[in-house]
């Protein structure tokens, strides 16, 4: 190994202990080598897996870089190797971008020897020319990390140019199949890195996070051929991440003689010869397929896990089928005679696939049921319905269905007593959704059937004692959780019986225009008190009805004389105004003469 752990935590502590302001100074140099190198990877190339742009990039701008810094290597007719040395870093204002020649090579390698990795799958010639490449970037490596070396420059750089080496030392010997020195070297790079990640400030954390996670697999992988504390379901889970995209070749390319002891498997008390290839590979990758879901973190991890599996298990029973097609004398049992060894395969390969399915559907339910509770504790829209669940479960009733139909299966007493049971236990589970959803449509009495029949169905699974997925807690839960249900659901029931009686004397709606507060006494469902604007009190009152107040300042009417007022009034015989119409005659002339 490069370096101990505790040289490690001691220079993360210089850099934890230093201000930021150091960086700027032009005695020190900081290099932050990861983030370097991966902004320039993104930027050229490697974000689409073209490592050809990115060795052109790095060639690019390692003659930049000498141009700028007159460090030529000869002219145009000659050639002089001229390699960056600490004199030209430890002098007064020294030029960092001296430290980033040797980065730049040793990327220029790297990158050649990754496109010569996607090229040694057609050409396995190719495979020396990449590990002479990881060699030569190992070397310019080097170079960095004893530059960085110098007293010029900060802890930081230090540790960045450490972890680097490591990282390529670690990168070579996977190549070679080196796995221990491998493990040795890339857990360094990731212990600096992590060290790193707890020293730096929050906004920076990010890209050394990716980078540990990164190193991961490999260091799975490492250990898994080393054989100390990995085993077939790292793999398993490792290609769930998507990791691995090739697992059989995996497998048969690491542990050959593991699938060659393989040669016959047990299932209920039978052995059978296990002649297919893939399918010897199939059985050795699910020996410990349960260990590896339990380490799954996630519902949804655990479920891809399942789903990967499926995919191999649908591969084998596809070897198996065409085996017997090849060979007729394998086909005896159709006509009912008994069941051949490579028949009892394929029922053993049937009942994984069906069991592992039925075990991902019970995932789906836990994955929906835990959506349905986080909905109702936070009041959102509610995504996930009742109605999504029983469908779940009428698919789980169906796999149960297929798998008491297996055949060679059907004369199994104990097997299709064990396959009852679970079809009780699923049975009981679809009934008390579907009163779930008839409740959320106020059918009272059927819900209350549901829940009833439910009770049966789970009531009877336990005495059997189902044994598969664990469900006897969850039916005594569910028994437990009916009752309450229940209850509710025929209260309710009663309570729209009455309002239903009280419609029917009384003619009118059940809806009260009365507020709250007047009907106290009175028991009704009245919706209107769940909305925004709920009838409890009239808070403006009705105009009502007040008698005048008396009449203080009219009485003295009654005794006043007044005086009269005959002489302002016109005689009786008083000459009236002709009025308009006799001026208008008199004015043209033909009204006549006045007598």
């Amino acid at each position: 190994m490069i370096g101990s752990n505790a040289e490690i935590e001691k220079k993360s502590e210089e850099i934890s202990a230093q201000d930021v302001d150091v960086i700027s100074t032009p005695k020190i140099i900081t290099i932050e080598v990861l983030r370097l190198i991966r902004d320039a990877q993104q930027q050229h190339g490697l974000r689409h897996g073209d490592y050809q742009r990115y060795r052109g990039y790095c060639t690019r701008r390692i003659g930049r870089l000498r141009k700028a810094l007159k460090l030529p290597q000869g002219d145009k007719r000659h050639y002089k190797k001229r390699d960056v040395g600490v004199e030209l870093i430890e002098v007064k204002n020294a030029d960092e971008r001296f430290l980033h020649i040797p980065l730049m090579l040793s990327e220029r390698a790297w990158s050649y020897a990754m496109q010569l990795r996607q090229e040694s799958n057609t050409e396995p010639r190719k495979k020396f020319h990449l590990v002479n490449k990881l060699r030569k970037a190992l070397v310019y490596a080097q170079q960095l990390k004893e530059l960085c070396g110098s007293k010029i420059c900060d802890a930081r750089t230090k540790l960045e140019a450490e972890a680097y080496v490591a990282w390529i030392q670690g990168t070579l010997n996977f190549e070679l199949s080196l796995w221990k020195a491998a493990a040795e070297n890339l857990k360094h790079a990731q212990v600096v890195y992590e060290n790193l990640l707890n020293a730096l400030p929050e906004e920076e954390q990010t890209l050394y996070k990716a980078k540990v996670d990164e190193l991961t697999p490999s260091l799975r992988y490492c250990a898994y051929n080393i054989g100390d504390g990995a085993s077939m379901n790292d793999l398993i889970e490792m290609r769930a991440q998507g990791v691995l995209s090739n697992l059989d070749s995996l497998i048969s390319q690491t542990k050959s003689q593991s699938s060659e002891t393989l040669q016959t498997t047990e299932w209920r008390g039978r052995k059978v010869t296990v002649r297919p290839e893939k399918v010897r590979l199939f059985l050795l990758s699910i020996q410990d397929l349960d260990k590896s879901i339990e380490k799954a973190k996630t519902i949804n991890s655990k479920i891809e896990i399942i789903e990967n599996v499926l995919f191999d298990c649908k591969d084998a029973i596809s070897a198996v089928r065409d085996e017997i097609k090849q060979d007729p004398k394998l086909r005896q049992s159709d006509n009912g005679g008994p069941v051949s060894g490579i028949q009892y395969l394929l029922a053993y390969l049937s009942y994984i696939r069906l069991i592992r399915t039925l075990e991902r559907n019970i995932y789906l339910v836990a994955q929906a049921k835990q959506s349905l509770d986080e909905e109702k504790s936070s009041g959102e829209g509610k995504k996930v319905r009742p109605q999504d669940l029983t469908r779940l479960y009428e698919i789980i009733s169906s796999n149960v269905t297929e798998l008491q139909q297996i055949s060679g299966l059907e004369d199994d007493k104990v097997y299709q007593k064990e396959i009852e049971v679970l079809s009780l236990s699923f049975k009981a589970f679809r009934c008390y959704y579907i009163a779930v959803t008839l409740v959320g449509l106020k059918r009272w009495k059927e819900a209350v059937a549901l829940y009833v029949r439910s009770t049966n169905y789970a009531t009877e699974a336990l005495k059997q004692k189902p044994k598969q997925f664990n469900l006897t807690d969850d039916l005594k839960q569910l028994i437990t959780l009916i009752e309450g249900c229940k209850f509710s659901a025929h209260a309710y029931s009663v309570l729209e019986d009455d309002t239903s009686e009280e419609f029917i004397a009384s003619g009118k709606s059940q809806k009260s225009s009365k507020p709250l507060f007047e009907r106290l006494s009175e028991y009704k469902e009245d919706q209107q008190l769940n909305t925004k604007n709920p009838n409890v009190f009239q808070l403006t009152p009705e105009m009502e009805p007040i008698p005048c107040k008396p009449l203080f300042f009219d009485l003295a009417l009654n005794f006043v004389e007044f005086p009269s007022l005959d002489d302002k009034l016109d005689s009786p015989g008083a000459k009236k105004g002709a009025g308009i119409s006799g001026f208008v005659k008199g004015f043209l002339g033909w009204g006549g003469a006045s007598k």
